[in-house]
């Protein structure tokens, strides 16, 4: 069963969900989808928010010092595990979202395109890819917040709009060319 472990960030607190060797989940308080890949009997049991006191596992503690680098502003690799629970398009999407370099950007668009190159597909519907994006499990360390829109709308995070600024804020990505729509998803 999976363990949860809570990190106090500068965008709010964050709930990590491992397995002793994986992360599974990472999700930032009051998020769209928050803790829907966790098991059933974890979720009543932690209330998708309490942390279990057993956890110091190696991965939570490398997930801990990830995490404190990147909120330090320091580009790091991921060197351990991550196990987004999701369908085979979901992962084919996520996959594409971790090849995202960090301070960069891209467009739903353009992972639609890369998916139907890599599938042999003459398209892809950027708006499936956009349900994929939301319901990424693994938030931050699978870096969702890094799509934006193909008219440089910052829609599409479920953690939601300002949370996503500040995180590529963060990684110097400059904001100022993007913009917030008055409706959308995840506003």
């Amino acid at each position: 069963m999976e363990k949860l472990m809570i990190y106090s960030s500068p965008i709010g607190r964050l709930t990590l969900s491992g397995d002793g060797t994986s992360i599974t989940g990472l999700w930032i308080e009051g998020q769209k989808y928050f803790g829907r890949t966790l098991e059933i009997q974890n979720r009543e049991k932690n209330g998708c928010g309490a942390a279990d006191d057993d956890v110091p596992s190696v991965v939570f503690r490398m997930a801990r010092e990830w995490l404190n680098a990147y909120f330090r502003g320091e580009q790091k690799e991921i060197s351990f595990p991550l196990m987004p629970k999701g369908s085979a398009f979901q992962q084919s999407v996520w996959g594409i979202l971790r090849e995202i370099p960090y301070g960069e950007t891209i467009t739903y668009g353009a992972i639609a395109k890369m998916l139907s190159d890599r599938q042999g597909k003459s398209s892809m519907s950027a708006q499936a890819v956009g349900g994929a994006v939301a319901r990424n499990p693994i938030s931050i360390m699978i870096p969702c917040h890094r799509v934006v829109g193909t008219n440089g709308s910052l829609t599409g995070y479920a953690g939601g709009i300002e949370k996503k600024i500040r995180l590529l804020t963060l990684e110097r990505v400059d904001v100022e060319r993007f913009f917030i729509p008055k409706k959308g998803t995840e506003l």
